[in-house]
């Protein structure tokens, strides 16, 4: 017998809706929990890895709510972005008409998977009355000095034509649509999220359920470096800042590097012969990737640019050059190079003859000169050619070192951090304009929060060529100055999305707000997310720029935290034929087709017990069938029962009833825990699957008794979150009025968890040939003499005297003959 799934999920999703199931409110007598998926871009179609991942949560909000929690699950849409855009440009049609038809295919779609959200808390970062709230926090920074506009080199994707920030560039490439990033000087908005540097780091530290691989990424890329700042002085008399984290190699320091976009570079060629062939090296890095500019294996390119430093530890004049591979982000944008004890700058100095001096001598290979070497020596030893720290250990020669150079005002000791300033100005129509305006009279004035929305014009002619299209909209670009009311002009571009996810898990607590981004009692209450779900990818962009968002808030007294997540998942990709899903790999499984065939609650099971959470998921067509046939066999246990009242059935005490008895508790503790202890759903389903086989092997009357009937209700409990639809449907035919989403979860009982019995297995000469049960206190004298005495192995004994009878206690009996 079959169960018609179609009808079962559409009913179950109706009664949801109609009931308010998943409403949620605060109710300060109940302990709260926060589960959050991170919410998609509205591409129009949920694909696996949506599914996986919302399934995922969804599985712990019902969970939770089982547990007597009050859950909070909601579900929006990151709705900005440059797809929409490209999109309008291919298609000739509007953005937010394109978007917002995405939003509601997706949202479909999400209801057919029996999704547990509160869709009353629906948000799109599209909608003015969310980008309102980004507005008013950019705004808000502004007065605390930690937005503003500066010229600098910055990132550009010449395919989606307009900038990136760092955190953006994935190896060399844009994170959207992976074209090679090269460098543009421009003036644009950053948000300064390097005063948060310390916090972001030592924070860290207090996020004990975090990924160690997302701590670590996160670490990298802050990036705190201890080190010495090191003042080289120029020809014109000012002084150029070096900073090293190797103190020790400065008495080896044959040359000084710039990096191409270094500020003083044009001062310092103007007028001189190789001015020019300086000014094209620079052109050309500027078309290099940043992945191109460090790369190990790729030959370095350098410029000499006709000036003179002197080193301040020995009066030293040595040369000035450019070098692809030194970048701003990175200390000061200038180097010492000591090629004898970097690989880079040896790799450098070699191909352009300069001169090398060792300053630090292995003692394991004795002395050397720079001609022995093949490479770099960048490990330790001692000083030589290093004036009066000669002879000391090169560990102990940095502080030594550092102290002398603070003493004698040439260099003093720092850290510098690699995370640079986030840049936020994108030339692009699809985000939320940054709510500033330039008065001749007045300068750069915020637009006042009564203002507020700054909204997008409408009908605006994107055709995807460089520079906003909102330059291009006169009625929108001109305007008044809100403090001496003369003409002024708006600022075209607009914000990065990232801003848009930064704070969204904060409006989910009240999305109605309507006199600040979000009510702080409600905030107060939910807060922090309990348990955060999303993809590893986001470590150092999305996660990053949500904790700087969240402590800012938390310093002009919005929350009373400072990290936004307590626990974080990060699950994995879904392969097919061990490669990611995607449309050009020609890959791809459809959930429709799926849900089509199978029902919602099958691609559920199936994607939950194909492999644990932070797994990789290989999508198996056999593994559907599999779950698909496995709730067949739930459905026919509760579809052979009698409607009942469980207390008036026959309570009957066989050998049979005692097993499941004690398997059923077994489960529950099983599967409690495996939801505990890191949400490990695939063996979780293992052992309801197992009390399942439990429950086949009794008689179909021993299967009517009560002790059987409260093992198929624990079955159908256990199993709930994972298959909602299927399970309300057998709750109801149990003879239940309410949800199973409004009983409680099982508890297990230790006594039946006391094993009684154990079973053995006997082998005769290596061979299993036969099993038997023992009394769990048995000795092994009494353990042999059963074996011994069992009927098969006799029969394979065939009256031989065995050599020897091993015991394995509580595992086998090894006879051989």
């Amino acid at each position: 017998m079959e169960f018609d799934f179609k009808t079962i999920e559409e009913k179950w999703q109706k009664v949801w809706k109609d009931d308010l199931t998943y409403k949620s409110a605060v109710d300060p007598s109940r302990p709260k929990y926060y589960c959050l998926e991170m919410f998609p871009y509205p591409s129009g179609r949920i694909h696996m890895g949506h599914v996986r991942n919302y399934t995922i949560g969804d599985v712990i909000a019902r969970y939770k709510t089982m547990q007597g929690y009050n859950v909070l699950h909601p579900m929006g849409f990151d709705a900005f972005g440059q797809p929409a855009e490209n999109a309008a440009i291919k298609n000739q049609s509007d953005p937010e008409e394109w978007t917002l038809k995405c939003v509601d295919w997706m949202k479909k779609e999400m209801l057919r998977m029996g999704f547990s959200y509160d869709w009353d808390r629906e948000v799109s970062t599209c909608l003015p009355d969310y980008y309102k709230w980004n507005q008013w926090i950019f705004l808000k920074m502004m007065e605390k000095g930690l937005a503003y506009k500066k010229a600098s080199y910055v990132n550009w994707c010449p395919s989606c034509a307009t900038t990136l920030a760092n955190e953006e560039v994935i190896q060399g490439g844009c994170w959207r649509c992976h074209t090679t990033v090269v460098e543009k000087e421009l003036e644009q908005w950053y948000l300064k999220i390097t005063a948060y540097s310390d916090r972001l780091l030592d924070d860290l530290g207090s996020l004990k359920n975090w990924p160690q691989a997302v701590l670590t990424m996160q670490k990298n890329w802050l990036g705190k470096s201890y080190g010495v700042e090191i003042y080289f002085k120029l020809e014109n008399g000012q002084l150029l800042r070096v900073f090293t984290t190797r103190p020790d190699t400065i008495f080896g320091a044959t040359y000084v590097v710039l990096a191409p976009e270094h500020a003083c570079v044009k001062e310092l060629v103007r007028g001189k012969p190789q001015e020019k062939e300086v000014l094209d090296f620079i052109e050309e890095v500027s078309q290099e990737s940043r992945m191109e500019r460090v790369a190990g294996d790729v030959k370095k390119k350098g410029c000499f640019t006709g000036a003179f430093a002197i080193n301040p530890v020995n009066s030293e004049k040595i040369s000035i050059w450019l070098a692809d591979y030194v970048l701003m982000e990175y200390g000061t944008g200038a180097i010492m190079a000591v090629p004898t004890h970097d690989q880079r700058d040896f790799l450098f100095a070699k191909e352009h003859g300069l001169p090398m001096r060792i300053v630090i001598q292995s003692q394991a290979a004795g002395y050397q000169s720079p001609e022995d070497l093949s490479e770099a020596y960048e490990g330790e030893g001692v000083l030589v050619n290093s004036g009066g720290f000669d002879g000391l250990p090169n560990e102990e020669a940095k502080q030594r070192i550092a102290s002398w150079m603070e003493e004698g005002l040439i260099g003093k000791s720092c850290v510098h951090w690699r995370l640079r300033d986030w840049l936020i100005s994108r030339q692009r129509y699809w985000g939320t304009p940054i709510p500033v305006i330039y008065c001749d009279k007045c300068g750069v004035v915020g637009v006042p929060y009564e203002d507020l929305p700054v909204r997008l014009p409408k009908n605006v002619e994107i055709s995807g060529e460089g520079g906003s299209p909102l330059a291009k909209v006169r009625e929108f670009v001109e305007t008044k100055c809100p403090k001496c009311k003369k003409p002024a002009r708006r600022e075209t571009d607009t914000m990065a999305t990232f801003i848009d996810s930064s704070w969204y898990f904060l409006r989910f607590c009240s999305p109605g707000a309507g006199t600040e981004p979000f009510d702080k009692a409600e905030a107060k209450y939910w807060m922090p997310v309990d348990q955060y779900i999303g993809g590893i990818e986001h470590a150092v962009l999305h996660l990053l720029y949500s904790r700087f968002f969240t402590k800012f808030l938390s310093d002009i007294g919005l929350v009373g935290f400072n990290e936004p997540f307590d626990k974080l998942l990060t699950q994995g990709m879904v392969l097919k034929d061990g490669e990611v899903m995607s449309k050009s790999r020609g890959n791809i499984v459809d959930p429709d087709g799926i849900i089509k065939d199978y029902g919602a609650d099958t691609l559920r099971l199936f994607i939950l017990f194909a492999a644990p959470p932070e797994a990789e998921l290989d999508w198996n067509d056999k593994g559907i069938d599999g779950a698909w046939r496995f709730l067949s066999r739930v459905w026919r246990l509760v579809s052979a029962l009698p409607a009942h009242d469980r207390s008036a059935l026959p309570e009957e005490h066989t050998e049979g009833l005692r097993v499941v008895m004690e398997k059923m508790h077994e489960t529950i503790k099983k599967v409690t825990q495996d939801m505990e202890g890191g949400f490990k759903f695939n063996t979780a389903i293992s052992g309801i699957i197992e009390l399942v086989n439990e429950l086949y092997k009794l008689s179909p009357q021993e299967q009517k008794y009560q002790a059987a009937v409260e093992a198929i209700e624990t079955a159908v409990l256990l199993l709930a979150p994972f298959v909602p639809h299927l399970c309300e449907e057998m709750w109801q035919m149990l003879g239940r009025k309410e949800s199973v989403f409004r009983s409680r979860w099982p508890k297990y009982d230790e006594k039946y968890l006391f094993k009684k019995d154990v079973e053995y297995v006997i082998q005769v000469n290596g061979k299993v040939r036969s099993k038997i049960i023992v009394d769990i206190h048995a000795v092994q004298d009494d353990i042999k003499k059963a074996a011994l005495a069992d009927i098969k192995t006799r029969e394979w004994i065939a009256g031989a005297i065995p050599k020897k009878v091993i015991v394995v206690m509580n595992k086998l009996v090894s006879i051989v003959v």
